[in-house]
């Protein structure tokens, strides 16, 4: 007998795209890409931040970042992350973990160019992560870079890129009455997905 009921995909991948598309069509949930990335920073700590999911397939769950910021140093030391989305309106998560890896220029340069010229410029102005003395600092520089490229497009930054994790687990949860939820646990081993079902 199955470990999944008749509604599910033996495909994590797939199941993982027939709920997102749900969450996407849910009125209640404003940003259905939005997602809890953990790392392990270079103290050893877990340490979460939510940003958005711009990219999935079989190989993998992009989002895009500075490369210096924190959760970039940290992935560079320790390349493994958890991915985790919660859509409470339907009462389900997704938690994802694996290795991760830089996506290629030019895949780097294909979402770069769909972003707003505003999110280009702030990219090159925006020191993430660093001490900042005041707003104002930020606005000069956002100011500087905006004058520096005129009506030429903007460049991506030699500095900012996507990171790609490369599902190893990835754990579906939906809630039931009486705290009686159900977990479908997909583990990948030796290139196959095997299937298991938990305890809530």
């Amino acid at each position: 007998m199955s470990a999944l009921p008749s509604n599910f995909s033996d495909d994590p991948v797939k199941q993982f795209s027939e709920w997102y598309e749900e969450a996407k069509a849910c009125r209640a949930i404003e940003q259905a890409n939005a997602v809890c990335v953990s790392t392990v920073d270079l103290s050893g700590f877990p340490d979460g931040r939510m940003v958005l999911l711009k990219h999935f397939d079989a190989r993998g769950f992009v989002f895009y970042t500075n490369l210096e910021s924190v959760k970039s140093l940290s992935l560079a030391k320790i390349p493994r992350a958890a991915l985790t989305f919660h859509w409470d309106p339907l009462k389900r998560q997704i938690r994802i973990q694996g290795k991760t890896e830089r996506v290629s220029d030019a895949e780097a340069d294909a979402y770069w160019v769909t972003r707003p010229r505003l999110s280009q410029i702030g990219a090159w102005a925006s020191e993430q992560s660093r001490p900042l003395d005041s707003n104002r600092t930020f606005i000069k520089r956002l100011t500087q870079f905006a004058l520096k490229f005129g009506t030429h497009p903007v460049p991506r930054p030699p500095h900012w890129s996507g990171i790609r994790i490369l599902p190893a687990k990835i754990e579906f949860w939906r809630a039931r009455r009486g705290r009686l939820h159900e977990r479908f646990l997909y583990t990948k081993t030796e290139g196959r997905w095997q299937i298991q079902r938990l305890f809530p």
